[in-house]
């Protein structure tokens, strides 16, 4: 499971770092983002999806989080 990088820009996008692949880009879709769910699938704006597991609340920006492909 690759580490992640999540934080917001300044329009309040929410943007996904991949250290190991030197892979970044804008959230395009998140499954889960609602104050009492928050992850799932995670779709960045160039196709690549990933898969956070779901959390009670969304984090605190910026955040790491293990993110598996899919």
């Amino acid at each position: 499971m690759p580490k992640v990088m999540l934080r917001r820009d300044s329009d309040g996008l929410l943007i996904c770092y991949v250290p190991k692949k030197d892979l970044e880009g804008k959230v395009a879709s998140l499954e889960f983002d609602q104050p009492g769910k928050w992850g799932g699938r995670m779709v960045l704006d160039d196709g690549t999806a990933f898969h956070i597991e779901p959390l009670d609340a969304p984090p605190v920006f910026p955040a790491e989080m293990r993110a598996s492909r899919g």
